[in-house]
């Protein structure tokens, strides 16, 4: 079919609530990918930083194909072998406790929320059960997922929202005690505000953070449904800041392009979801989980440092451009945010899709970048070539 049909079907048969860019992607090798007219682009995007390992990977393609045709689903009432040989590689290299396997990040985040909430019930009874979040965060689209991303504009239409959280600013210890109270039960945090603009949070603020919740016994909820699974470097990113969460939930780049996410406990937590508390009919699904180790065999320290390197290069080569565009470059590894001005972030993307480089924007005026981890300096080259064609 060609972009025309498929857009027509889209129009006639999909609900709308998607702001889809005007070109339909066919395939896919590495981090390039072409569109159903033949057209070549470099995905800056890895559709919304999942496609990890890029596209066409045969070693994640036949684990998917392999497992498809031994066992393709079964449910959690019956142990399987995928998601127990995830789990032994994912908890260690993780330095948690243990696992939980879902669909998604936001579903991940619900987990959390309901391990903060039973942890505090459990101990102190009820009363305690206000998570704090931080303002500009985002945590997913649930209905208790919008209640705690601390963005008004996520806060409309779909009243009533779950009640029990309240908004700190980041990296702004006195806002954050200016929210506590004893009926607090946790802190919940992305250590890069991705939605919100790929804002990093300074490393003493979240070790402060990390200490004031061990003085309280809150629960440290870490979200890292876009900077886990190598995103930022290092596994998780908060290997990076040098803490140990009580819950760290995952999504997203775990299993390569399945959907697929879930959080981790320390050994706290390990105890506090008994059977029939939490539950997902798809979760650790044998074909999730066995693209999913794929994943995370990959993730060796050298393939790490050669994200984090890449990530660098990336950057470098973006500050090289010297652009009246750019009015800032952050982020961790290959999670880069490029701060734009003299026009919006929306109108730079369109203009780079049009040369053939696929980018993200977020917050109000980031052009957003998450490659596939498995991208090549040749492919970020030619992505820096159309960069400095439309900015320079």
């Amino acid at each position: 079919m060609n972009f025309e049909q498929i857009k027509q079907l889209d129009q006639a048969y999909v609900l709308q609530t998607y702001g889809r860019n005007d070109v339909a992607i066919d395939h896919g090798k590495g981090a390039t990918l072409w569109d159903t007219e033949g057209k070549e682009y470099i995905d800056f995007t890895s559709g919304i930083g999942v496609c990890s390992l890029g596209y066409g990977n045969e070693a994640w393609a036949k684990a998917i194909y392999d497992q498809a045709m031994k066992l393709g689903h079964i449910s959690n009432l019956f142990y399987t072998e995928p998601y127990a040989v995830l789990a032994s590689k994912l908890v260690p290299a993780s330095g948690m406790a243990a696992a939980f396997f879902g669909n998604s990040g936001a579903e991940a985040n619900e987990g959390m929320i309901k391990t903060a909430r039973k942890y505090s019930f459990d101990k102190y009874g009820q009363g305690r059960a206000t998570i704090i979040t931080l303002k500009n965060s985002f945590h997913g689209r649930t209905i208790t997922t919008l209640k705690a991303t601390g963005q008004d504009h996520f806060h409309e239409f779909f009243y009533p929202f779950t009640e029990g959280f309240r908004y700190a600013d980041a990296n702004d210890m006195e806002s954050l005690l200016s929210q506590s109270g004893d009926d607090v039960c946790a802190v919940m945090m992305e250590l890069i505000q991705g939605e919100g603009g790929v804002n990093p949070l300074q490393k003493d603020y979240v070790q402060a953070v990390a200490k004031l919740c061990a003085e309280k016994d809150w629960l440290l909820l870490i979200d890292e449904v876009q900077t886990g699974i190598g995103r930022t470097g290092s596994l998780f990113a908060f290997q990076q800041f040098d803490i140990q969460p009580d819950v760290v939930s995952f999504a997203k780049g775990i299993a390569g392009g399945l959907p697929f996410g879930g959080f981790l406990t320390n050994e706290k937590c390990r105890n506090v979801l008994k059977a029939g508390d939490h539950g997902s009919t798809f979760g650790g699904n044998p074909m999730a989980s066995a693209a999913a180790s794929v994943v995370m065999d990959a993730m060796t320290p050298a393939f790490l440092r050669e994200v984090k390197e890449k990530g660098e290069y990336l950057r470098a080569g973006i500050a090289a451009l010297n652009s009246p565009y750019v009015s800032g470059i952050r982020g961790m590894g290959l999670m880069v945010g490029v701060g734009v001005q003299g026009m919006t972030h929306k109108e730079l993307k369109d203009k780079l899709m049009a040369e053939g480089l696929l980018c993200l924007t977020a917050g109000k005026d980031t052009l957003r970048l998450l490659p596939p981890l498995v991208i090549t300096k040749e492919e970020i080259d030619k992505g820096l070539a159309v960069m400095a064609k439309i900015m320079k």
